[in-house]
This record gives C-alpha cells, structure tokens and sequence, in this order.
C-alpha cells in the first residue's frame, strides 16, 4: 500500500532508465517460477530509454511479469515480455496465455483487490493491488497503460511512456 501511495504522485526527480534492462530484471527474477509452473518466458527486449524512477518502473514490469507468469495455462503456457523505443515514446507489452478475459471485465483488473470474476483477498497468487500498482506508476511517468484479451485466452498489457 505504501508503494501504491508512492506512485499516486508525478516523478520529480527523473533519471535515464533503459526500460529493457527493467523488463529483462523482471523476467529474471519471475524465470524460476515460470519453470515451475511450466511456462515459457521469451520475447525481444530493444533498449528503450525513458526518464523515471527505477524503483517505480522495476516495479511496473515486475507486476506485469509476476502476473502473467500466475495466471496462466496449467501447461504449455507463455509468457511475452518486449520492450522497442518510437517516435516519443517507449513501450513495453506484456503478453501470456491464460484463461480467457471478456472486454467488458479488462478494466476490472486494475481495480484494487480484484480479480476474474471474483474477490482477490484469500488468493495464494497476491494481494490483488499489482495491476492497480502498475496503473498508478505509469500514469506517475505521464504514461498510459492498456489491457486488451488474447483470442483464445490470456491478455496483452501495454505501457507506453514519454521519452
């Protein structure tokens, strides 16, 4: 909760942080996990530099990954973690296989202690506050965050941050 207090407020002081060492840390540090869970972690990390807190953004990627690792397939799953600078902008995706998510229950997810369906508090996957972590730290950095479902299960996150 304190995290998630910390990053209702704007970044101030903004260092250069290459968003694919970031996204590369969070893959690293979910790999043992995601082997015991058998799922796949891969993806193409460009170097994409954008001036914000390195905790902050750590912990965006890091939620992103430790999610899509947890709810994911019992077998055969993924998970896709790509970084790649554009015009303005850097852009991390995050995307897995998993159960499927209607539209209309995306939104849902970044809500505090909420879940697919059902209550997050009880779960053995968290304490339910990741996505709403991950949403607050973008929109700190002026960023944006987007979920959209996977045809055929799981879902694509995209964070898009200003230079």
């Amino acid at each position: 909760l304190l995290l998630l207090a910390r990053s209702e407020n704007k970044i101030v002081d903004k260092k250069p942080v290459d968003l694919a060492e970031v996204a590369s840390q969070a893959v690293d540090q979910a790999r043992t996990e995601a082997q015991a869970k058998g799922v796949e972690m891969r993806g193409v990390r460009q170097q994409a530099f954008v001036q914000g807190n390195g905790v902050l953004l750590e912990r965006i990627a890091l939620n992103l990954v430790q999610n899509a690792v947890r709810y994911n397939l019992p077998q055969d799953g993924w998970v896709e973690v790509t970084t790649e600078p554009q015009q303005g902008c850097a852009v991390l995706v995050v995307s897995n296989t998993g159960p499927a998510v209607p539209a209309y229950e995306v939104e849902n997810l970044f809500e505090p202690f909420r879940r697919l369906r059902t209550e997050r508090t009880g779960s053995d996957k968290g304490a339910g506050l990741g996505l709403t972590i991950v949403r607050s730290a973008v929109r700190a950095h002026d960023g944006t965050t987007t979920a959209t479902p996977r045809e055929g299960g799981g879902l694509t996150v995209r964070v898009v941050l200003p230079l």
